[in-house]
């Protein structure tokens, strides 16, 4: 009997282990995130941070607004007309987010839970010609809003929580392994369930790496846009044709005084031929 006892307070401790083992290791791999937006010196840009196991595992950097449309009475209170509220995301907003090895989500509260911000992103491999080859993805973006929030709605007709999704998203496209990095503006158009209503996405000065980040807190090495890559050649391409220009002129120069020289040390021919008896 005090065999079987002690073999049931065994079994018993070795549950109380187990659970403990596992309470312990869900603690350990639960996820951390941080809002740095103080430290970015652009008054409109957000900095989010998802660390896991205390590792940064997504880090996201960017401007966003959102231009969305609703309706309110026209003053005979029998017509409607549309407006437009210009929604930016605020410094100080909630963040949550979480990592995997194929899949990663950002989301992002404000004004009190009245807006929401999910992003979605995606890692997926390829054959190419060269090979396999791995990208990352921004695959989904949802935009949950609340008309009946005052300080953007001014009487929205049918106030309300209402929800924008992307429609087959495939935006930010990045070699695996790398950052994503953009100046310029960028919209993404988004579905509303407020009828027959487009919400408006604007992203600028973007900066976004779901996945393989390699050292804490630090970028990896940035992918451009095709809109900053065409810019920067832009800017570059007059200060390239000025040294071009500018080489040729030297060139010319240096080529015109080496002839200049070598044809005053040659012996001048009289053009009258009744001088050459002169000559010898």
């Amino acid at each position: 009997m005090d065999l079987r006892r002690r073999a049931l307070l065994g079994v018993d401790g070795l549950r109380v282990l187990l659970m403990l083992f596992h309470t312990v290791t869900r603690i350990m791999a639960e996820q951390e995130v941080e809002n740095l937006s103080g430290l970015s010196t652009n008054p409109e840009k957000d900095i989010f941070v998802v660390r896991e196991n205390g590792t940064t595992c997504l880090m996201a950097e960017f401007a966003a607004k959102f231009i969305v449309p609703y309706d309110v009475w026209a003053s005979n209170y029998v017509d409607l007309i549309t407006e437009q509220a210009d929604i930016s995301l605020t410094r100080g907003a909630e963040v949550k987010g979480h990592c995997g090895h194929e899949e990663s989500e950002l989301q992002v509260f404000w004004v009190d839970r009245a807006y929401a911000l999910k992003m979605l992103f995606l890692k997926e491999s390829h054959n190419t010609s060269k090979g396999p080859e791995a990208t990352w993805k921004l695959s989904k973006v949802q935009f949950v809003y609340d008309s009946s929030e005052k300080t953007h709605f001014k009487d929205a007709v049918s106030a309300g929580k209402h929800t924008a999704n992307s429609h087959h998203l495939s935006a930010l496209v990045t070699p695996a392994g790398k950052s994503y990095e953009c100046q310029a503006q960028q919209t993404i158009s988004l579905a509303s369930s407020d009828p027959q209503k487009t919400v408006t996405m604007i992203l600028s000065a973007v900066h976004i790496q779901p996945f393989d980040i390699i050292s804490d807190f630090v970028f990896s090495e940035e992918h451009k846009c095709p809109v900053d890559e065409r810019e920067q050649l832009e800017e570059t391409l007059p200060l390239i044709l000025g040294l071009i220009l500018g080489l040729v002129i030297v060139v010319t120069l240096v080529i015109y005084h080496i002839h200049h020289k070598m044809t005053a040390n040659q012996v001048q021919i009289p053009r009258d031929r009744s001088q050459y008896k002169h000559m010898g």
